[in-house]
């Protein structure tokens, strides 16, 4: 259930591209203070979905669920210590407090499953980094496409375990890692997720920017007992003008699955993105398709955000054998003199869903979403981000209880950088 950004990959690869010294990251370590960094952010979240038709999408018996909750973070991180090998922490914090969820409303994850109110959790990891090399080992929130923790609730997922990150060579980025403990959102115990408990996630992969404006990404995976992945991105920006930019973005995922997780099967999900970009407006076209024995299965193991593909909403259009086409449009409201306040606006449809010995199941969503960042002053940074979707489906998906929703989020973050 990710709102795609366009290229999440191309972003952070093109970021490193055009910041990376020649001289390693370790030479130019200040030191274990000097180059430490706090931030804090307090956030507000409401949350109201109804499953329409008695159906259970995570709500309670009623199908409608509403919560409303407040949290605090603090993430804290070191610099290295000066030598050949630098060492240092990180360190989060975090709580939450449930605002009001009362009257059997609760069935949203924002809050502890044992209907509890209130938590609060604290982990760490330490690191070393020799040249642009860096091992950290314990609690971390990563952002690969083949694990990516969730921050879709008002704290965020957190995974235990090993990641190598290296950026010897300028433009390519190589991560390796091993983990074993799956953190839940609404929970503070170690290896918490309810619906089932990790025991090894592998994975490897990197990025590359061949140019500033074309970049790629192979990763794979292996979730003990679930499933083996690969993935594949290619990202390609070509300006026009000044002021006119088209992009594209593919991505694929092909799974085979652990006969021992609902039987196994394999999976392929790709989707292909257009984006014309002119001045203020921005407008998308995306086709997305699934092949294979099942759909495509992500959360458990790997993390709510581990779904890189155009077509992930509300609903990821992720069944067995479903294709679905997007049509959204984005304003930036700077050129006409708000600084800060953009909108989108997006239908996606899709047909061919297998429901039992047929493939007439269809579905379609329609999703806007408006945001506001304030821009200085007292108050800078503080932002306000309001999300709905309207989900509906035809009676062959709705009999599986995976459709006809209606849903808000009100998101208010105020993000501090301490240090």
């Amino acid at each position: 259930m990710r709102v795609m950004k366009w290229s999440v990959i191309a972003l952070a690869v093109a970021a490193g591209t055009s910041q990376m010294a020649v001289a390693s990251e370790q030479s130019e370590s200040k030191g274990f203070v000097e180059d430490s960094t706090l931030s804090l952010l307090a956030r507000s979240m409401y949350y109201n979905r109804d499953a329409r038709n008695g159906a259970s999408r995570g709500a309670k018996d009623n199908g409608y669920s509403e919560e409303w909750g407040a949290s605090a973070r603090a993430i804290y991180e070191s610099g290295f210590t000066q030598g050949t090998v630098g060492f240092g922490v990180n360190a989060y914090a975090g709580a939450l407090w449930q605002l009001d969820t009362g009257g059997g409303r609760r069935g949203l994850g924002m809050f502890p499953e044992n209907e509890g109110k209130d938590l609060s959790i604290a982990n760490a990891a330490v690191k070393a980094r020799f040249s642009s090399t860096t091992l950290t080992y314990g609690s971390q929130m990563p952002a690969l496409p083949v694990l990516a923790y969730d921050d879709g609730r008002l704290l965020p997922e957190t995974f235990e375990g090993t990641m190598i990150t290296s950026k010897e060579i300028e433009g390519l980025e190589l991560n390796a890692g091993r983990f074993t403990a799956q953190n839940a959102m609404n929970q503070s115990g170690r290896d918490s997720y309810s619906d089932g408990v990790l025991k090894s996630i592998n994975v490897a992969g990197g990025s590359y920017a061949f140019t500033k404006d074309f970049s790629a990404a192979l990763y794979y995976s292996d979730l003990e007992d679930h499933y083996k992945r690969k993935y594949a991105n290619l990202n390609y920006n070509l300006p026009l003008t000044e002021e006119q930019a088209l992009g594209f973005d593919f991505n694929i995922y092909k799974s085979d699955y652990d006969n021992k997780f609902n039987g196994g099967g394999d999976n392929t999900i790709w989707s292909l993105q257009a984006k014309y970009s002119v001045g203020a407006h921005a407008f998308i076209l995306a086709h997305q398709r699934n092949t294979g024995d099942r759909g495509f299965d992500y959360g458990v193991g790997d993390g709510g955000g581990a779904i890189f593909v155009a077509n992930s909403f509300l609903s990821d259009f992720n069944q067995e054998d479903e294709r679905s086409w997007q049509a959204s449009y984005e304003l930036d409201f700077a050129t006409y003199g708000v600084p800060g306040l953009s909108f989108k606006t997006a239908y996606i449809w899709a047909d061919n869903i297998k429901t039992g010995e047929s493939n007439d199941g269809k579905e379609h969503e329609f999703f806007n979403q408006v945001k506001y960042t304030v821009q200085n002053g007292p108050a800078k940074d503080l932002s306000f981000r309001l999300r709905g979707s309207v989900l509906r489906a035809n009676s062959d998906v709705n009999d599986q209880n995976v459709a006809d929703t209606n849903e808000v989020r009100f998101y208010v973050n105020y993000p501090l950088s301490v240090l």
